[in-house]
């Protein structure tokens, strides 16, 4: 394996200096290719829903593996999408001149070699690959051996392009190592490795931030919330938390909790609990939400959960300090949503929720490298440097100082 990262180490050294034109057309070739292929990659990615079937994965781990054509023409698509994003390399920050006639400019640059660690979703090789092409890196992929036959044709198709182009086929790599010693050694790999992107569950995460010799940007679990304020409009209220349960329920921007101030959990209970029902979500909600409808009832551990399935946990909260309160505690940094028609809380809301993304009367949802205009993501990042929220190609890139003189020095 060691021998695969000096490799593509090497390869980093050569897509650092690609233009950007070059850049778009290896990502639009690999888009066709995907779709010339799809036959191969359904074929081959039925093994692994097979695999996960039979040794009872969950529901929301199986919906996140599966490809069709619908995802595949997704994945093609949002290899396009990254081909017509900016060039960020070469990109001039900053500059100015200082007092002796230094020229000094600030100029963003690659990364190097990026190593992302991800479980279950064959697209996110996709998107991982075409995201560092676009932004000068080299990456090495360590998928879940739950998508080891969809990754690897995937991963084939991609490094063709690059053959076909006379370009290294280690700009893209896969780990060939499944197992948790891989990760363990993949992530001591300082010397040829340089940046860490986990995406997975909680115990991956753990082991990732606490193991690596590599800086680690961690996608850490998604426990978001959405807040029904008193001054909401209930009927918008209802759309945006079915929305944010209900749309896709197995995804790190789904809600988990819902918190709805005392003042209106009367009138709206009732309300959230009949369409979540018909949805077949399952309630379970603290002492008095029980008090208006009956669900089960939640437990210290359902405020922690993140349960990526039709499972939703109710707090009553007093008002705004006590819902932020409940969010700083419990919440995970991810992403959280406020309903209200008040300008003031609303403005207060963003200002002192500390998460990647707060939102005003909108669902959670839309925390998505996609949505956001970046064509894909490595990850949502719940940290604070060097990256926060979804990640695109800004984000794997860093800077360097260029200095530009004319025969000066340093008294």
């Amino acid at each position: 394996m060691e021998s695969i990262l000096k490799s593509v180490k090497e390869a980093s050294k050569i897509v650092s200096q690609l233009n950007g034109g070059v850049k778009r057309k290896l990502l639009n070739e690999m888009a066709d290719r995907l779709e010339k292929y799809q036959n191969e990659i359904i074929e081959a990615n039925k093994k692994d829903v097979e695999y996960a079937e039979n040794n009872n994965l969950s529901c929301a781990l199986i919906d996140r593996l599966v490809l069709n054509e619908k995802r595949i023409k997704d994945m093609a698509s949002s290899l396009r999408d990254i081909a017509k994003l900016k060039d960020p390399v070469g990109r001039v920050i900053d500059g100015w001149k200082i007092d002796n006639g230094l020229e000094i400019q600030k100029v963003k640059i690659p990364i190097g070699v990026i190593g992302i660690i991800y479980e279950s979703r064959p697209n996110v090789t996709s998107d991982a690959a075409g995201l560092c092409l676009m932004s000068g890196n080299a990456c090495i992929l360590k998928g879940g051996k739950e998508a080891f036959h969809s990754n690897a044709v995937i991963i084939e198709i991609l490094r063709d392009v690059l053959k076909r182009n006379n370009l290294p086929e280690d700009i893209i790599a896969i780990l060939p190592d499944y197992s948790r010693s891989g990760v363990e050694w993949l992530i001591k790999q300082d010397k040829y490795v340089d940046l860490i992107i986990p995406r997975g569950g909680e115990n991956l995460i753990k082991f990732v931030s606490e193991n690596s010799k590599v800086p680690v940007i961690k996608h850490d679990k998604g426990l978001c919330h959405v807040y029904v304020h008193k001054d909401a409009n209930l009927q918008k209220a209802a759309r945006i938390a079915i929305n944010s349960k209900v749309q896709r329920p197995g995804v790190c921007n789904a809600m988990e909790t819902l918190l709805v101030d005392r003042d209106i959990a009367g009138k709206f209970l009732p309300i959230i609990k009949e369409m979540m029902e018909s949805e077949g979500v399952e309630l379970r909600g603290c002492e008095i939400t029980l008090e208006y409808i009956d669900i089960k009832k939640a437990t210290e551990e359902d405020w922690h959960t993140e349960y990526l399935d039709k499972i939703l946990s109710i707090k009553i909260v007093d008002n705004l300090e006590d819902a932020i309160s409940h969010i700083e505690k419990y919440g995970s940094h991810h992403s959280d949503s406020i309903v209200t028609e008040n300008l003031k809380v609303a403005e207060e809301f963003l200002n002192r929720v500390d998460s990647a993304c707060v939102y005003v009367n909108a669902s959670t949802r839309f925390t998505d490298g996609g949505v956001f205009g970046f064509g894909a993501e490595v990850g949502i990042s719940t940290n604070k440097l060097h990256a926060r929220g979804p990640m695109g190609i800004d984000d794997l890139t860093t800077y360097k100082y260029k200095i530009i003189g004319d025969g000066q020095i340093r008294e």
